[in-house]
């Protein structure tokens, strides 16, 4: 059996010098002697490349042979990277892929494609880079009902914040120095929007739920909005701020999911997940919290987790590996802004009062301060029976454009 990568930027680069040096061992424990890669497809030329004589611009050749079993995707994007995997897997073959736009979008549709036709769609690399996640929830908890999962699931933003509490550091110039160290890209709107972490949660709530979860639904919100006035306003009150994904199944059974800043305690599990690292927590009736930690991105570590779901489907070429989940109905996800909680409020009194004439009335108030903040600006906790009514409250008491974030107990 051959394999073929599709797309030779940084993972897929990776994935080739895994399999290249790890070669033997791969084979033995896929149980494929003759196991080979024979080609990698990309519309660039990589003349000095090791991997130049393997290189091909056609994606038919590896469509048409029959000797290639299973194909990585590495290209990242949802075009034209559905188009070719729905091919593949029709043809037969079965398909790795560590991109999560394209399972987040199009998961329940190519894995249905799989399973008509007797073939593997895996993934374990398109959530947490190096982090096995996909694997340990549909194998290592199974017997669970999974209620929860949540987690820091974006590096980028998990770095800036960390540079912010640490280092009181401006938003911007944390983003510049991601930048400059290889941890954000030149346009990092899918990071600081938290797009790339709405994508991973909607692949996590579909697995842990059974139902798919398009990111279209998904209440999302990144972290552009947060000063280091916030940091402090949080840190005085014993709390950190995370950017974090967080699914959670209701009585009635539809789901709660977000993806926004929050605040967290300083002492809890999720708090000290610093720099690059992502941290997921997954509850279930049994087994209780369990986190998963580590590198969420980078060349090697997701690298490893794609060619282990090679070995993996190389494994299951006479079987498939049986897991995934069905579409959804209209109505499945709910609406977050109607659920009660604790929030954090920041904002400006537009008559120029402070946080008491803000807070008049409102129950379970906290009132926070920070150094240096304008004798104007209210910032507190407070309970509240929905953010939409908080949002209206806040707008009738006069704040405008308010900064609210969740407290949550993560």
């Amino acid at each position: 059996m051959n394999i073929a990568i599709m797309g030779f930027g940084v993972v897929g680069s990776g994935v080739a010098e895994v399999f290249t040096k790890n070669h033997e061992m791969i084979a033995e424990k896929s149980l494929h002697a003759p196991f080979e890669l024979k080609y990698i497809l990309d519309i660039r030329d990589f003349p000095d490349s090791p991997y130049a004589d393997k290189m091909i611009k056609d994606f038919n050749l590896i469509l048409e042979d029959e000797t290639v079993g299973i194909v990585v995707e590495t290209m990242g994007g949802l075009h034209p990277a559905y188009e070719f995997v729905s091919s593949l897997l029709k043809a037969g073959k079965s398909v790795v892929t560590s991109n999560k736009e394209l399972v987040a979008e199009k998961g329940c549709e190519l894995l249905a494609t799989a399973k008509e036709n007797g073939v593997n769609f895996l993934f374990e690399a398109s959530v947490g880079g190096g982090v096995p996640i996909i694997r340990p929830i549909t194998q290592c908890l199974a017997a669970n009902d999974i209620s929860e999962v949540a987690g820091i699931l974006n590096g980028t933003t998990n770095f800036i914040l960390t540079k912010m509490i640490r280092e009181n550091m401006e938003l911007a110039d944390a983003l510049k120095l991601a930048q400059k160290l290889g941890y954000a890209e030149k346009d990092p709107t899918a990071d600081l929007d938290g797009i790339d972490a709405s994508r991973k949660i909607c692949i996590l709530a579909s697995l842990c739920f059974g139902k798919h979860v398009s990111p279209d639904s998904v209440h999302t919100e990144g972290i552009r909005s947060i000063t280091l006035r916030d940091v402090a306003y949080a840190g005085n009150a014993g709390m950190v701020i995370k950017l974090l994904g967080a699914a959670k199944k209701t009585a009635d059974g539809r789901v709660l999911i977000s993806v926004s800043p929050c605040l967290i305690d300083q002492h809890s599990q999720l708090a000290g997940v610093s720099d690059v690292f992502n941290a997921i927590l997954v509850r279930g009736d049994a087994i209780g919290d369990v986190v998963f930690y580590g590198r969420g991105a980078g060349k090697l570590p997701t690298a490893s987790a794609v060619v282990a779901d090679v070995i993996d489907s190389a494994k299951h070429t006479e079987r498939r590996r049986i897991f995934g989940w069905t579409d959804s109905e209209p109505g499945y996800v709910a609406d977050c802004a109607a659920v009660p909680g604790r929030f954090y409020v920041r904002g400006t009194m537009t008559d120029g009062s402070g946080a008491g004439t803000a807070t008049a009335g409102m129950k379970s108030v906290k009132v926070l301060f920070a150094e240096n903040a304008p004798a104007d600006e209210a910032a507190f906790l407070v309970n509240a029976p929905s953010e939409t009514w908080l949002r209206k409250t806040l707008q009738t008491v006069g704040i405008a454009d308010p900064v609210i974030m969740k407290v949550t107990d993560y």
